[in-house]
Formats: C-alpha cells, sequence, structure tokens
C-alpha cells in the first residue's frame, strides 16, 4: 500500500507519550501515528448500509435481565444440542 505524507500539528506531551510507547513497544512513532490516523479514519466513517438491516419481531418492551439470560441460555442449549446430534 503507498502512502502519502500529511503534516500536523500535535500537542508536545502526546509526542513525548508517543515517543515512550515507540521505544517500549520496539517499533517507529510514525507505525504509532499511522494507526491512530487508521482508528480514527474507522471511527468518522460513514457506511453504505446500516449496521442491523434486519429486524427482529419482539415483545415490544425491553427485556429484562431474566429473560435475556434465559432466552440467551435457550439458544445455546439448541445449538448444543443440534451440534451432538450430528
Amino acid at each position: 500500500m503507498s502512502m502519502k505524507r500529511t503534516n500536523v500539528y500535535a500537542d508536545p506531551e502526546d509526542l513525548a507519550i508517543i515517543k515512550e510507547a515507540a521505544k517500549r513497544r520496539g517499533i517507529s512513532e510514525a507505525e504509532i501515528i499511522r494507526q491512530g490516523i487508521h482508528l480514527a479514519a474507522m471511527a468518522n466513517r460513514v457506511w453504505d448500509e446500516p449496521l442491523f438491516s434486519r429486524t427482529f419481531e419482539g415483545a415490544g418492551r425491553t427485556l429484562s435481565k431474566g429473560e435475556v439470560r434465559d432466552t440467551v441460555a435457550d439458544a445455546v442449549r439448541r445449538e448444543t444440542e443440534a451440534g451432538t446430534a450430528a
């Protein structure tokens, strides 16, 4: 992948932390900054489709903690039984 050079202003305290982390991790300061830029880009990306594109029928109310726990336990039980039957 090709890289493009850019200049940014950064807080000196942040740069000191990056310098220390780079030394401790044995990688370049530039690599830590590239990772940070990638995280910022992904956090601000606008996706083409919604995260939840399917809808599910439900009780029409927020389930209690016990109801959620029981539902998950039932699903795990069904998966386990299906796996042992095969």
